[in-house]
């Protein structure tokens, strides 16, 4: 798979009304002083019925012998016309928890069998933008599991995602040279390996 052979071709705009997944609205409302104002964003039209979330994005942790090993991908972005490096993620089911999301997503996206051991509250994306969320949910994937020795992945048609893992103790440092090499990173990523430098420097 050469991710880098795919690019975007062209771009033309779109109503909300011939759109799939997301829709432009504008909402009213008062500020902190009373004023009138209103604010363009955008929303999914995919959440599930009585659900509050999205979907999750997956922190996978692969248990070794030789020390923890953080899970990623790349996956090309059409949005950003590029190559993203980003936690393996989805978007929930009907009558699915976050941690069910979970672990099903990480076996159809990198074929390991994994276990939710810890989901955060809701997360929201980009606040000022969309009010699309998600819960981090983190899994823990024991290697003693023979299952888990040669994962295969279950990609549905028009996904095209390598997996590869790195240490958990050189993670920041990875994936600041992975931005050097030309890849996007997606914030979550970015942001997890933030927390781990500082709580490095800080000794936390």
């Amino acid at each position: 798979m050469n991710l880098s052979a795919a690019k975007v071709e062209s771009v033309k705009d779109l109503s909300s009304s011939d759109a799939k997944w997301v829709k432009i609205q504008k909402v009213f409302y008062k500020d902190p002083n009373g004023k009138a104002r209103d604010w363009e964003f955008a929303t999914r039209q995919t959440r599930v019925e009585g659900s509050d979330v999205d979907g999750v994005a997956i922190l996978a942790i692969i248990e070794k012998s030789t020390g923890p090993e953080v899970l990623v991908q790349r996956q090309f972005r059409p949005p950003v016309n590029g190559v993203v490096i980003e936690f393996p993620a989805g978007l929930l089911d009907p009558k699915e928890t976050p941690e069910q999301c979970a672990e099903r997503e990480l076996l159809e996206e990198t074929g390991y069998i994994g276990k939710a051991i810890h989901s955060s509250p809701i997360l929201f994306c980009d606040p000022g933008f969309c009010n699309t969320n998600l819960k981090l949910v983190q899994v823990s994937i024991d290697m003693d599991d023979e299952r888990n020795i040669k994962p295969q992945q279950q990609l549905e048609d028009g996904e095209f995602i390598e997996n590869f893992t790195m240490p958990l103790s050189e993670f920041p440092e990875k994936i600041d040279q992975l931005a050097k090499e030309g890849f996007i990173l997606d914030a979550r990523v970015r942001n997890i390996a933030a927390g781990i430098a500082i709580a490095k420097k800080y000794k936390l």
